[in-house]
């Protein structure tokens, strides 16, 4: 891979980490709601998810996946089922007030933070779309395959870490805005309303002409 392929690419990287999507909300409702440290495994999750989109894409299946149309559908309806569960789940999330009206949110492993990051990426059907569409941009066929693969994955990766951490990192630091009960149910409701929209307009997502 060119110096000057890479730059593009590295370019386009930070343009679609900046881009809102589910993995930001995710991030700045994790951070919000467990700070900075713990959202790390939420992000990482997410990362996980990311590399599985962009292995599909690399190699070829995400464009097996948006020729069949049943293929297309059952991946489109499951990843928008999926974020409006987790809408439903953050809009349910209990708070509870403990010593001095602070507020005292329920605990989640680090491992289910992890799955729910992977999750929201990996069934995202814009993302498979938007790599299948982007990627072979910065493929060379001439050149062996698994490493160019190999340096797109750690470069959007190491990007994605950046700005996913500086989301939640912006949102943490409002935690202080939300320590009374009413607040905090706010924020879930917020954060759970713009998951649903999100889930609910993938339903509008189109597979490109095979």
């Amino acid at each position: 891979m060119s110096a000057s392929v890479w730059l593009a690419y590295f370019a386009a990287c930070w343009v679609i980490a900046i881009s809102p999507g589910s993995g930001a909300v995710l991030s700045m409702s994790h951070g919000l709601s467990y700070g900075l440290r713990q959202t790390s495994a939420t992000i990482l999750g997410l990362q996980a998810g990311l590399v599985f989109i962009l292995l599909v894409a690399g190699g070829g299946l995400g464009a097996l996946l948006l020729a069949s149309e049943t293929a297309f559908m059952i991946v489109k309806i499951v990843g928008a089922l999926y974020l409006i569960y987790l809408g439903i789940q953050q809009w349910r999330a209990p708070v509870h007030a403990g010593p001095e009206a602070t507020v005292r949110v329920a605990p989640m492993s680090a491992r289910r933070r992890f799955l729910i990051g992977l999750l929201t990426n990996a069934t995202n059907p814009k993302g498979i779309i938007f790599m299948v569409a982007v990627l072979p941009q910065f493929i060379n066929p001439n050149r062996p395959l698994a490493l160019q693969l190999l340096i797109l994955a750690v470069t959007m990766c190491a990007v994605d870490l950046v700005v996913m951490h500086s989301y939640a990192l912006l949102a943490s630091r409002l935690q202080r805005f939300f320590r009374n009960v009413r607040a905090m149910r706010i924020q879930n409701r917020v954060f759970g309303s713009v998951l649903m929209g999100v889930g609910a307009a993938l339903f509008f997502i189109k597979r490109q002409p095979g």
